[in-house]
């Protein structure tokens, strides 16, 4: 009791979403393929500027088979993990958003691009909880501080989703706190192509 089960109406209309999502990625996509310029595009975000390097990140995250290129599984995979996916998954997708370079570790340089843009995106200093403005290096230190607990001056995915579910200052950081969900919404908004 209490329980809800799928109805064939909440399916055809899960199913009509993607057929409409299709659609329009054939129709800015007719290769099949999303660049990252394309990408950009589809977004309406600058080749340059505050959510570009957010962008990039976030296409590295969605190219799954890493050939430069998002198909339309890729695409449809990656926001049905923004939009539904559960904690483990959002904070691995996030770890690969970090990990600039794909090496499985997200090293201080990489952590530090990746909170400065969601800063500039944001346009102000993240808070702690006593409400005191935080820098990025401020921020990068204690989020090293907090999950490298091997003290190589790096993160593995296992350290980043453990000190995400352990600290909800960290869990808010870590898991981008320019939540995905809402910049992809907030990206569509902006964007006629979405």
């Amino acid at each position: 009791m209490g329980q809800t089960q799928p109805t064939e109406r909440s399916e055809q209309l899960d199913v009509k979403v993607i057929q409409d999502m299709y659609r329009k990625f054939v129709r800015e996509c007719p290769s099949g393929l999303l660049f990252l310029h394309e990408f950009k595009r589809f977004f309406g975000v600058a080749a340059t500027g505050e959510a570009s390097e957010y962008a990039e990140g976030m296409f590295r995250a969605f190219d799954k088979n890493g050939d430069n290129t998002i198909d339309f599984l890729e695409f449809v995979a990656a926001l049905n993990l923004v939009f539904r996916g559960d904690l483990d998954h959002k904070l691995r997708w996030s770890f690969k958003v970090y990990d600039k370079d794909g090496n499985g570790s997200v090293d201080r340089n990489e952590l530090w691009s990746i909170i400065d843009s969601i800063f500039r995106i944001n346009k102000i200093s993240q808070a702690n909880s006593d409400n005191e403005e935080l820098t990025v290096d401020e921020v990068v230190d204690r989020i090293l501080a907090a999950v490298d607990k091997d003290g190589d001056g790096t993160v593995s995915m296992e350290e980043f989703i453990q000190g995400a579910q352990q600290d909800p200052w960290l869990l808010k950081m870590l898991k981008l706190d320019m939540n995905p969900a809402r910049w992809v919404m907030d990206q569509r908004r902006k964007s006629a192509h979405f």
